[in-house]
């Protein structure tokens, strides 16, 4: 099927995802033999490296070092076998192949890698003596930014592996390299630098961070987390006060003073959602509903409604619900809304799963009545509730039957197949032979 696509780019792309899935099930013969057939050098060199990774995800280190041989840059291969080996036990293997790789930035994210397996298995002493190794290795990159980014990583798995003194010296490191930045990167990158530093403890620090800051949009980020700091703290007018110190910043921010609006209004959502989390829920919604974006706006009313049934305000979610309008939308909350009654209260949950239900029937567009219906039927199979996933499949192959977008279909489709298979859901022989009459009802599933 993939030799059968015309357009090249996204027939070696297709080859590359079947050569990977053959050295996975240990036909690597073929698995190479594919990847050689691949002519454009980048695509070919893409291959290789999925086929190593596969090799080295199975422990098979002799078999991706012989993949690794064929590349002219095997650092992605090498960094995989390391951590495997790391995750084997075998951590003198693990740093002598770190040793192989070339570029810093991968050394990097092994280390960081076994850094983070360590601290979940409670060896928070080893997983601090890889993060030095990282931090020693994120100096060598030569690109500004990528070695600051480096570094805040770095911080960050410091503060979980408990060297909270040792993150706020990398941190530092990053601070001084970022305010160097002269380019869009530089306020991104402080403003996660401040952050780090508040998770780090180091107020003071966090705070000459943010004045290095214009950008209104990461300034509000940053304050964000100061009010979620503060919440923590169980300080909590500050942290309400924060998060309108947060908000008023974005309301102040000119067009042609964003970069980004998209990350502008999701910030907005979040902010909003967050009022909400911090008991403030008719705050919540008046900032949700007064975002520009019609998209941003009703994830964020959506989230609210979903936090108000957590907090036990049933009203006030519903009321919430109406402020959506579009059928969809509020189909799609109700699901929202099910899921965070799920263990507070399994009958309330089911409850609003039937609204979901009745309120879907009422949804015109197919696509979107289709979406909310999977949605509906794999809630039901997280409850418990197969008989109840299983109608709800068979109402997802009567809305396909009316779709005439294939590409549609088939994604629809493949959805309630995996339902079907995770809720070991059983078909019998006239729901089968419906099913194949509904495949072959567009002339492109002909003969499929």
């Amino acid at each position: 099927l993939a030799n059968s696509v015309d357009d090249p780019f996204t027939r070696d792309r297709l080859l590359i995802s079947v050569a990977a899935k053959c050295a996975e099930i240990d036909d690597d013969e073929y698995a190479l033999q594919l990847v050689e057939a691949i002519e454009d050098p980048g695509l070919q060199a893409q291959g290789y490296e999925q086929v190593g990774i596969a090799k080295a995800d199975k422990g098979q280190y002799e078999k991706a070092g012989d993949v690794a041989a064929l590349m002219a840059h095997s650092d992605g291969v090498l960094m995989r076998v390391a951590v495997r080996h790391a995750a084997d036990g075998d951590e003198s293997a693990a740093l002598e192949t770190i040793d192989e790789i070339e570029y810093a930035r991968d050394a990097v994210i092994a280390l960081n890698s076994i850094a983070a397996e360590r601290i979940l298995k409670g060896d928070l002493d080893r997983a601090a003596e890889m993060l030095s190794r990282a931090a020693e290795k994120a100096a060598e990159i030569e690109h500004n930014e990528e070695r600051i980014r480096s570094f805040c990583e770095i911080g960050s798995i410091l503060i979980d592996a408990g060297q909270k003194g040792r993150s706020v010296e990398v941190y530092e490191t990053a601070r001084a390299d970022a305010e160097e930045l002269d380019n869009a990167h530089r306020d991104p990158l402080l403003a996660h630098i401040a952050i780090g530093f508040l998770n780090a403890g180091s107020v003071d620090l966090a705070d000459r961070a943010l004045d290095a800051v214009t950008d209104k949009t990461q300034i509000a980020t940053v304050v964000l987390a100061f009010a979620r700091d503060h919440w923590r703290k169980e300080e909590k007018d500050e942290a309400v006060e924060a998060l309108e110190e947060a908000l008023a910043i974005l309301r102040s921010q000119h067009e042609n003073e964003t970069r980004d609006s998209r990350s502008k209004f999701i910030l907005m959502g979040t902010i909003a959602a967050q009022f909400a989390g911090f008991g403030r829920r008719e705050r919540a919604i008046e900032a949700a509903d007064s975002i520009p974006d019609a998209r941003q706006r009703i994830n964020a009313l959506t989230q609210i409604c979903a936090i108000c049934i957590q907090q036990g305000d049933e009203p006030l979610a519903r009321e919430t619900l109406e402020i959506l309008g579009d059928r969809s939308d509020r189909t799609a909350a109700l699901v929202h809304m099910s899921e965070a009654a799920a263990e507070l209260d399994p009958e309330l949950s089911e409850t609003l799963l039937r609204d979901a239900e009745t309120s879907a029937e009422d949804v015109e567009l197919l696509g979107p009545k289709a979406e909310a219906v999977l949605a509906i039927a794999e809630r039901h199979l997280k409850a418990g509730r197969t008989a109840n996933a299983r109608s709800a499949v068979f109402r997802i192959f009567s809305i396909v039957g009316e779709m005439r977008d294939d590409a549609a279909r088939v994604g629809v489709l493949a959805r309630a197949a995996e339902i079907i298979e995770l809720g070991e859901i059983e078909l019998s022989e006239d729901d089968l032979a419906g099913f194949r009459s509904l495949l072959g009802s567009g002339s492109a599933w002909n003969g499929r």
